[in-house]
């Protein structure tokens, strides 16, 4: 879990510490981003959010919100579903089951982060 890495102190001298290492994988980048874990984590506690729902939930702008929806779509965490409402057009999104398992992975990884740091 830990990883021990040379350090050279001020004087010169090598002093051994410890870095915190998760025990799988890197990080998905792809989630970690602030405002795409705001999107999988509203939607992991929402069947299905509007465009308009995620954009007053996560106070971001119309653009923000489509490029990194985009993505998350492109990586098939999301699903997304356009219809009208009667004349209105409606935009609306749902987590996909890979991006739920995604989201767990991350979870349990941010975990064992928190909780290498904590043994120390």
């Amino acid at each position: 879990m830990a990883k021990s890495q040379p350090l050279r102190r001020p004087d010169g001298e090598r002093k051994q510490i410890a870095v915190a290492r998760a025990p799988s994988a890197e990080l998905d980048r792809l989630i970690h981003e602030r405002m795409r874990l705001g999107i999988v984590s509203a939607l992991a506690v929402n069947e299905t959010l509007t465009f308009n729902d995620l954009k007053s939930l996560l106070k971001t702008s119309d653009g923000n919100l489509s490029v990194h929806a985009r993505k998350l779509e492109e990586a098939q965490y999301v699903s997304c579903r356009k219809f009208f409402d009667g004349r209105v057009p409606r935009t609306e999104y749902r987590l996909t089951a890979t991006g739920r398992r995604a989201l767990e992975s991350y979870l349990d990884h941010m975990e064992a982060l928190i909780r290498a740091t904590r043994e120390r």
